[in-house]
């Protein structure tokens, strides 16, 4: 029997790219739109949601609990499982890694509160949750993250715009991988603990491998330029998010991985694309990187 998946936040993108992938394995999606559905007319006949609403950082204190609290009230009306993309902004700045599932949660910043806190409310509730752990997504479309945004702007140039040391570990998850990933989740989670938290360890690489690996991929010697954040600093009193964005800088300062234990226990056969693939993927015809130099759409990780 078909199974379905009700996607929230399905033009987002690990929304985008989890479509594709449940698609791909079979399942019939539905790409819930919160203009014109009710939530929970919308959980008939479903057998797992996927999570992806995502507002901008700055109204995340004000929207989070909510968006959340009304998923966590429509899953647990039919019995659901909700599968939520996690990020590492919880562990904050001081936590040894590599990280895990049973690493505290230890930030303090206002958006690792806000996570933290989103995160509680699955496990403090009797709803069937998995949290998909990642680091920085590599998506395979211009979306407004920090890979394409701002790293390989410039890239037809030979330059890498790096928002850190170049020396300092940072993960990565390539978005086609980590929802094939949520899928082979899906698929098991009545065999998974009621609250399971997943970190998927992707790529940990620093900037100095991720240009050495770009030079290969484009043909050309791709060098370093560290992006400079004082413009985000001028920029605090009238634009939102440029607070936000600095709020979240140490993560580009602090080597960090995500540990791949409790995946491969899982998932043992899973089969990761080579870095080196993900990139070429990810890299955006010259027509579209004119378009995004002209641009500068608002970051969001």
């Amino acid at each position: 029997m078909q199974q379905t998946v009700l996607i929230l936040g399905a033009t987002g993108r690990f929304g985008r790219n989890a479509a594709q992938a449940f698609t791909d394995a079979g399942w019939a999606v539905h790409r819930f739109d919160r203009r014109s559905e009710d939530l929970r007319v919308a959980t008939r006949g479903v057998d797992v949601i996927v999570n992806a609403w995502n507002p901008p950082y700055p109204d995340w204190a004000q929207h989070v609990p909510d968006l959340h609290r009304q998923v966590i009230a429509a899953a647990s009306h039919r019995d659901l499982t909700v599968i939520v993309p996690g990020n590492v902004y919880v562990f904050g700045a001081d936590t040894p890694g590599p990280w895990s599932g049973e690493t505290p949660h230890l930030a303090r910043n206002p958006l690792g509160r806000v996570r933290i806190e989103m995160e509680e409310a699955y496990r403090a509730s009797s709803v069937r949750t998995i949290i998909l752990r990642a680091g920085d997504f590599i998506d395979t479309t211009e979306s407004g993250n920090w890979f394409d945004q701002v790293m390989i702007k410039y890239l037809r140039r030979g330059r890498l715009v790096y928002p850190g040391n170049p020396e300092t570990p940072h993960a990565w998850a390539y978005l086609p991988d980590l929802t094939r990933a949520a899928v082979a989740l899906a698929e098991m989670r009545n065999d998974l603990p009621r609250f399971c938290d997943v970190p998927f360890a992707g790529y940990t690489v620093t900037g100095a491998e991720m240009a050495r690996m770009l030079s290969q991929v484009t043909g050309q010697h791709v060098e370093i330029k560290q992006m400079a954040w004082w413009p985000l600093h001028i920029a605090r009193p009238f634009w939102r998010l440029a607070s936000h964005l600095l709020e979240m800088r140490y993560l580009w300062e602090t080597p960090h991985r995500l540990d791949d234990g409790f995946f491969d226990e899982l998932l043992p056969g899973f089969a990761q694309t080579d870095l080196s693939e993900a990139l070429r993927n990810a890299i955006t015809k010259p027509a579209e990187s004119e378009t995004r130099e002209q641009c500068g759409a608002a970051l969001q990780s």
